[in-house]
């Protein structure tokens, strides 16, 4: 009995302490109510919240709070209502992320779609863009920003990287080098601008996922063989459109009389119709105001054209397969005296 009256007296001198200083909101030690807790009974009297102060009993309820057992770094409904998604984009953000790389993403989906938000790009703009690429919710905070980083050094200044991204994301999961790689066959093979690459970047994304050989044939084709300069190839996008695609029309042109390629002073009989003329319309607005052709007379040469570039493939491998690379050579040669010895292409015999 001695025991317990002199455990609430020194538990009245406790709260006493507590209440008259300001700067304390801790407590009484939790070895003191062990130690004075008499033997065989309950904790009731130093444990129940009855008889503790709201203070004591807010500050020992918090650890086992819902909220406080959640880690941050978890993707939730509450996480991403918090960054200002709606319930219903939370639920497709989710799904999203749950379905990029069978859910591996999920570890820092949060800190990327964080990034994204920083960025400048809103909830639903997010969203978009996930929906169009789920993979970036694979990248890494750390490259994200590296990437992004590096797209604002070649020249993507805000609100351009913005369009980019939004528009062509896949960009974001395309490593550093591989952009480095692209920027370097442009500036030294192609003979660019930095400003013009940044054009190319801008205007037309995907070449930073396309095969680096192609594209610099798809250039040297419109260099050389069309007369096409830098400046008309950044106005015409060329870079959104494949080889086959170019060669077609331009070949179509050709034969009908109303195209010619340049001679080495750059002059032509003819005047030749601009490049973005001949690829930034559709068809039938090609076949009309610069072919003045028919879709069908269009129909029957691509069928035909195909069939040409088949053969001369076939023959290209049997030239190399009996062993007669000196005779082609040999025309190589020719043929760059003809063309002023400019390299890195080789004008098509017609056979």
């Amino acid at each position: 009995m001695g025991t317990t009256v002199a455990a609430r007296q020194v538990f009245r001198w406790t709260v006493r302490a507590a209440s008259s200083s300001s700067s304390s909101l801790l407590s009484p030690p939790l070895t003191w109510r062990c130690l004075l807790q008499p033997p065989h009974a309950g904790c009731g009297l130093f444990c129940s919240s009855s008889s503790r102060s709201p203070l004591q009993s807010s500050h020992h309820s918090h650890p086992v709070s819902p909220v406080s057992e959640t880690p941050v770094t978890e993707l939730s409904p509450q996480s991403l209502a918090d960054m200002g998604f709606t319930e219903t984009q939370a639920e497709q953000m989710l799904e999203t992320a749950s379905k990029a790389r069978g859910g591996r993403a999920a570890g820092h989906a949060l800190s990327t779609l964080t990034a994204l938000l920083a960025l400048g790009l809103n909830p639903s703009s997010v969203l978009k863009l996930l929906h169009k690429c789920p993979e970036v919710c694979s990248v890494k905070e750390s490259q994200l920003q590296q990437r992004v980083g590096n797209l604002r050094k070649l020249g993507l200044v805000e609100g351009s990287l913005q369009r980019v991204v939004a528009h062509y994301p896949q960009i974001l999961t395309v490593p550093v080098k591989t952009v480095k790689h692209v920027v370097v066959l442009l500036r030294e093979k192609c003979l660019f601008t930095a400003p013009q690459v940044t054009d190319i970047l801008r205007e037309s994304p995907a070449i930073v996922l396309e095969d680096l050989a192609q594209v610099e044939f798809l250039f040297q084709y419109v260099y050389f063989r069309m007369g096409v300069k830098q400046a008309e190839i950044i106005k015409s996008r060329l870079f959104r459109y494949s080889l086959d695609e170019v060669r077609c029309r331009h070949c179509f042109l050709e034969r009908r009389g109303l195209y010619q390629t340049p001679d080495k002073k750059g002059q032509t009989i003819i005047i030749n119709p601009k490049l973005d003329s001949i690829l930034n319309v559709d068809q039938n607005a090609f076949l009309t105001a610069v072919a003045k052709a028919s879709v069908e007379e269009y129909d029957v040469f691509q069928r035909l054209v195909a069939k040409e570039w088949l053969e001369e493939e076939k023959d290209k491998g049997s030239i190399n397969a009996d062993g007669t690379d000196s005779e082609v050579e040999e025309e190589d040669e020719d043929e760059e005296e003809e063309t002023g010895g400019r390299s890195g292409y080789i004008k098509t015999r017609k056979r």
